[in-house]
């Protein structure tokens, strides 16, 4: 059993207001519970509460008591705690301690001091669970984004603690580990676990979850069955900020006409090591699309991001716009890429100065003032003066986006920009990136997210292997694709 009573907590920061209030919650052994709101609500706070990192590691003042299996979170030792909650975050890279998968999945587990063969047991049924065989003696370095998540969710579950707490676990999957990830829930529900899952992805925890709680502003405001969750309108999911039930209907979306000038990508080639990583001979996308680069974990999509805008210094190839045939030298000037793991690419003291330096600072009254309508744009500028390390992950991949519209590139990439935030703010990125094509940018998208699909993509890239499976725009036939590929999730 996990206990809340009068729970209060706020984050030793003069920075921000931030926290939870007045938590009372009482969560029995056995149930699935489903946290959601808008980013920021609080979600995080209340897991780190559970397994005892806040305010063991994430220093703050808490008032009440967190009881897990009878026991203070706060006078039981966090290795003590650990063997009751197992947890994944929502950036995996920060819970890794090794350098290969299988040593990070054996990891818990010999921590724990398990024999040698109960170790190989367990590496072999969870891989066979998560169906993730293949990423077996692998470098970490060289995974995905949804690889590592996918590996971070092995070595918890390895672990087989009573209860799971999960932060935002399909953020970086594609729809096909989703429903690998959804079963692996609903067996830890059938062998009696508890788990917490903060989500903006509902959709696949609905015939699994138990409870939903609702979080606004760090206080529980709506704490309710799932089957009664389940029959709000859409309105009403919209109105408080939370992601659709159902996949997006590609349908009803219009055929979008594009200007006859186009940007060709001619002989991209690239691998790590002798392992071909990228073999695309020709691909032609109209100038001013905003392009969604889709495909699964692993298919190529952030290596072609990579190799786009310039990053690998080896890839072969060329990018032509226009009359300009420019190497991977010429193309980092052209191109701006927001990554997926937004801590990389951020660097100074406060929010306002994050989106100055990516401007050219000739007129700094005009830099400053552009600033200013960005950060509205972005519902940022209340946290103007604040570091952008102290933001939660959906604040910082706003401020990141921030940052792609002030450098003012021809060429813009995003590696899941929507990863991580709620409704409201998945539609202020939708008609960000609207705007900046109405700019005359031509904008690559990958993305997991069919929402953000539906409200702005107007041609599409399909990569496997590290090749073009398909590209094109919303004909009907490439509606049906996408919708297949998204049937996953139902």
């Amino acid at each position: 059993m996990i206990e809340f009573q009068n729970v209060t907590f706020t984050y030793h920061s003069t920075e921000r207001e931030s926290g939870v209030y007045n938590l009372n919650l009482t969560i029995p052994d056995g149930q699935v519970v489903l946290l959601c709101g808008e980013s920021g609500c609080g979600k995080t706070t209340l897991t780190r509460l559970i397994n005892g990192l806040t305010p063991e590691y994430y220093e703050g003042k808490l008032d009440g008591v967190v009881l897990v299996n009878g026991k203070d979170t706060v006078k039981t030792p966090l290795y003590e705690l650990s063997k009751a909650v197992g947890s994944v975050f929502q950036n995996p890279r920060s819970q890794f301690f090794n350098v290969d998968t299988t040593g990070e999945i054996a990891f818990g587990c010999e921590n724990i001091g398990l024999p040698k063969e109960e170790i190989y047991r367990r590496i072999g049924q969870v891989t066979g669970e998560l169906k993730i065989q293949k990423l077996l003696d692998r470098s970490l370095f060289a995974l995905s984004g949804g690889e590592k998540q996918k590996i971070a969710c092995a070595s918890v579950s390895a672990m087989e603690p009573d209860i799971f707490v999960l932060d935002e676990p399909s953020s970086n999957l594609d729809v096909a580990t989703i429903a690998d990830l959804k079963q692996v829930v609903a067996k830890w529900k059938a062998m009696g676990k508890t788990v917490i899952v903060a989500e903006h992805r509902l959709y696949y925890l609905m015939d699994i979850a138990d409870r939903v709680i609702y979080l606004k502003n760090g206080r529980i405001e709506q704490d309710m069955s799932a089957a009664a969750f389940g029959r709000l309108g859409v309105e009403q999911l919209q109105a408080m900020g939370l992601r659709s039930l159902h996949p997006a209907n590609f349908s009803k979306i219009p055929a979008v006409s594009l200007g006859s000038s186009s940007i060709e990508i001619r002989n991209f080639l690239f691998s790590y090591g002798k392992m071909e990583a990228m073999n695309i001979p020709q691909l032609s996308v109209p100038q001013g699309a905003i392009v969604g680069i889709l495909g699964d974990n692993g298919a190529g999509k952030t290596t072609f991001a990579k190799c786009l805008c310039g990053l690998e210094k080896s890839a072969k190839g060329t990018l032509q716009i226009g009359q300009e045939a420019l190497g991977a030298k010429q193309r980092i000037k052209k191109c701006y890429m927001v990554m997926q793991d937004v801590n990389h690419q951020l660097f100074t003291e406060s929010v306002s100065d994050e989106i100055l330096l990516s401007m050219q600072g000739e007129d700094e009254q005009a830099d400053k003032k552009q600033t200013e309508e960005i950060l509205k744009s972005l519902n940022l500028l209340e946290y103007q003066e604040l570091h952008p390390m102290s933001l939660s992950g959906g604040q910082k991949q706003r401020v990141a986006i921030g940052s792609a519209i002030a450098s003012d590139k021809e060429i813009l990439v995003f590696d899941e920009p929507t990863s991580g935030l709620d409704y409201h703010h998945m539609l202020e990125v939708a008609g960000n990136l609207q705007r900046l094509s109405d700019m005359g940018k031509t904008l690559f998208i990958i993305t997991h997210d069919p929402e953000l699909i539906a409200k702005c993509c107007n041609y599409f890239v399909f990569i496997e292997h590290g090749k073009t499976v398909w590209s094109g725009g919303w004909t009907d036939g490439n509606k049906k694709r996408i919708a297949d590929f998204f049937s996953f999730a139902v």
